[in-house]
């Protein structure tokens, strides 16, 4: 049933293509009269045409609007009602509904608008007709210019989305531009020599080659409407496309170039990308998006606050959920106290700054070193004590949010009396008070000796240190068979005290003839033995020595041990004993072997294990070799492996393959 479709053939359209239908003769068409191609398909729904079609009652009440003319009991196919929204409420969809069959297109819908301008804005050389406060969305404000001025632009300023439309201009009257006339167009007679009009001048004129009078009128220089002969005539747009997800918009009327339709997306959508569409050069402009709200998770906490809420441990919050927070005790909020929820984000939540401290509090016996009208939080004051005291904790105190932090104390820091040890005397004069910070040294009484340090210190009114006198004297020296004490005996013997032995005859005294009292010990005693088969020195050997100190003479039965030098094996027992008069036959200590470079070229072989060029190898030690490239073993050796005995080897040959 239709006509005049373009390319009807055509499987696919670009977005932004308009599709336009008419009905052939006897056909009404029912829906609208063009569609346009989005990234979402073609919208709105196509027409059908109808040989008959039906008429409306009167049109449905607008919850918190209004229409705008007055209502009749019936409606034509394709008549037109258009509505209003009452103050403070905003429009949102189509604000025209059209008859289509019978059925009136989808009402539009009149939401609250809570956001609200703030004072109204001066107007130079004029004024604001008296009004008051809060000026919510739809309220107007009206001008007037002052004596000698006019008004350039509408009279009126409205509040919309919570700022004020644009601000009329009061110019002097002599100040005023004039309009000029175009070629384009004609006339009437009694006004087509003139070039130039005053401000205010209404005219009608005529496009060259075109019929029909349209009016105009210049305004400061400009004509308004403006003078337009363009031969390009200006396309209607189809009705507003059903964008997914949104408020039906149902209507078939056509828009005109600028006009707009504010889309509402539906609930737990949120429009993105602008909130209206614009009807430009036949086409809707600017299609937003309704895409679905993403609810948060847990809100951010913050330091020094809380939210002020029951429900802030649920687990998730609805998109547009504001949280409040509370701060504690000495401390205030920074700027907004709310967070937001917005598409699974929270908002950055506020501070909660820490507020001021007055004078910090007194301490006995001390002052705060530099004093100040106000602290800051987290300012901190050092205190300092008077004389004769001193700081016990930390000299600071810091301010925590109109509260300080506990102060320090200041304690006598003198002492009294000496502290008495064990065995110890106190060196110099006694005093009846010690300033802090003085020393007083004790020394130890007889038989004993200071065992660490030795003095004590005056620290905030306490000694500190512990002098220790530990009692190093030596009682009944050790018992000698067959000697006797030479020396004076004492009950008590002062470390460093020696006393002296002598044999009984015919007993010979081997070993050191006395022993001295060391700290609390006595050194080795002498031995008194029969001197029949004792020995002279231990027999000396190559490469080697014995391990204590030489005598001249060794009472029998007297044992010694060897040592060898670095790199030498000792063989044999390393202990001797002096016997009837003679010592057992003592060890030897082995060569170590020496590997060389060149004794190793000599017989066409290198070490397997190390890349030193010189090695030594103790008595007993494997070495191994290998032989140089192209070089095999010999037929005269049996192995490459050998072992080094008292400084000989038995070296592989190698000969060449």
């Amino acid at each position: 049933d239709f006509r005049n479709v373009p390319d009807r053939k055509k499987d696919q359209y670009k977005v932004g293509e308009v599709l336009k239908f008419s009905c052939k003769p006897g056909f009404t068409i029912v829906g609208p009269n063009s569609v346009q191609c989005y990234h979402f398909g073609l919208s709105p729904d196509l027409p059908i045409c109808k040989e008959q079609v039906q008429s409306c009652g009167p049109p449905p009440e607008l919850l918190n609007g209004n229409v705008k003319e007055k209502t009749k009991e019936e409606y034509g196919h394709s008549e037109v009602v258009e509505y209003y929204c009452n103050p403070r409420f905003l429009m949102k969809g189509p604000n025209k509904i059209q008859c289509v069959d019978g059925e009136w297109t989808t009402l539009p819908v009149c939401i609250v608008e809570e956001s609200t301008c703030g004072d109204i804005p001066e107007l130079e050389h004029g004024w604001a007709q008296l009004s008051s406060p809060p000026y919510y969305y739809g309220d107007s404000v009206e001008f007037n210019c002052s004596e000698s001025f006019t008004m350039i632009g509408h009279r009126s300023i409205t509040c919309i989305h919570g700022v004020w439309t644009q601000l009329p201009q009061c110019v002097a009257i002599d100040k005023l531009k004039k309009c000029k006339s175009s070629n384009l167009i004609i006339l009437e007679e009694h006004l087509k020599n003139k070039k130039e009009f005053d401000h205010n001048s209404n005219i009608r004129y005529r496009c060259r080659g075109k019929e029909g009078w349209i009016h105009t009128v210049c305004i400061n220089g400009r004509w308004d409407p403006e003078v337009n002969c363009s031969m390009a005539q200006i396309q209607l747009c189809p009705p507003p496309p059903q964008i997914p997800n949104s408020h039906n918009m149902t209507t078939t009327l056509n828009y005109r170039d600028g006009e707009k339709v504010s889309v509402l997306c539906q609930e737990n959508y949120l429009i993105q990308e602008g909130e209206e569409i614009t009807c430009k050069d036949g086409r809707w402009q600017s299609i937003p998006l309704c895409v679905e709200k993403i609810p948060c998770s847990q809100p951010p906490q913050i330091e020094h606050g809380t939210i002020n809420s029951s429900r802030s441990s649920q687990e998730s919050y609805a998109h547009g959920t504001k949280l409040s927070y509370t701060c504690e005790g000495g401390f205030r909020i920074s700027e907004e106290n709310e967070t937001t929820c917005y598409m699974g984000k929270w908002s950055s939540p506020p501070q909660c700054e820490g507020l001021p401290c007055k004078s910090p509090p007194e301490i006995s016996h001390g002052v705060v070193a530099h004093m100040s009208d106000s602290y800051q939080y987290g300012e901190e004051v050092t205190y300092k004590c008077f004389e004769g005291f001193g700081i016990d904790g930390p000299a600071i105190a810091k301010c925590l949010g109109e509260k300080w932090s506990h102060p320090p104390s200041c304690i006598k820091t003198d002492c009294l009396s000496l502290p008495s040890f064990e065995n110890a005397i106190p060196m110099g004069e006694k005093k009846d008070v010690y300033k802090a910070g003085e020393q007083v040294t004790y020394t130890c009484a007889t038989y004993y000796k200071m065992d660490g340090a030795s003095n004590v210190t005056c620290i905030n009114s306490r000694w500190t240190g512990r002098p220790t006198c530990r009692d190093t004297s030596c009682v009944n020296p050790p018992t000698v068979q067959n000697a006797y004490i030479v020396s004076r005996q004492m009950s008590k013997y002062p470390s460093g005290e020696r006393v002296r032995y002598q044999c009984r005859s015919p007993y010979e005294m081997f070993g050191d003839e006395e022993v001295m009292c060391l700290n609390g010990n006595w050194t080795e005693p002498p031995q008194c033995k029969d001197s029949t088969g004792k020995c002279g020195p231990p027999p000396p050997i190559d490469n080697g020595d014995i391990t204590s100190f030489p005598l001249s003479v060794y009472a029998p039965a007297s044992s010694v041990e060897y040592q060898c030098q670095n790199l030498y094996q000792l063989e044999g027992n390393k202990r001797i004993t002096c016997r009837n008069g003679q010592w057992s036959e003592p060890p030897k200590c082995l060569h170590p072997c020496v590997i060389s470079r060149e004794i190793m070229e000599n017989y066409n072989i290198a070490l397997r294990w190390t890349a030193k060029q010189k090695l030594y190898s103790r008595t007993g030690e494997s070495v191994e070799f290998v032989c140089k490239r192209g070089y095999r073993l010999s037929s005269r050796s049996h192995t490459l492996r050998t072992t080094c005995w008292d400084g000989k080897l038995e070296y592989p040959t190698c000969a060449k393959r």
